[in-house]
């Protein structure tokens, strides 16, 4: 696969990652129900996320950029993320690839691979 055809090059590269996880975590800060995953956390460590996020969806698209970050389990352990949680963040990630008109390919790799992350970061069922 050539470097032009990575999903991180098809996708925009950085800035584009970056706007989309920006727009994300505004829109889960703002949720009713899961907000509270953020309710108490400073401006800075909020920085931080976002951060880790960015350089991990742009690592796991191919792009040429090193993940220091934690394993999704290790970093949602004791979040207790239900389900339901899952399916608003979902439809909010859904809803935020579709705001920036990502093509239905791409929109489809994004959403499969993060599908694939659900085992790690989910602890309740139902």
């Amino acid at each position: 696969m050539s470097v032009q055809e990575t999903l991180y090059h098809r996708l925009g590269g950085y800035d584009a990652i970056a706007a989309v996880v920006e727009n994300l975590i505004t829109r889960l800060r703002n949720d009713a129900i899961l907000g509270r995953f953020w309710a108490h956390r400073g401006e800075d460590g909020i920085a931080r996320e976002k951060q880790l996020l960015i350089d991990y969806l742009c690592a796991n698209a191919g792009a040429s950029l090193l993940y220091t970050g934690r394993d999704n389990k290790t970093s949602h352990h004791g979040m207790a993320i239900s389900d339901k949680d899952w399916q608003i963040f979902i439809l909010h990630l859904d809803d935020t690839l579709s705001f920036f008109q990502l093509p239905d390919r791409e929109k489809k790799e994004v959403l499969t691979f993060i599908e694939s992350t659900k085992n790690d970061i989910v602890e309740i069922s139902g």
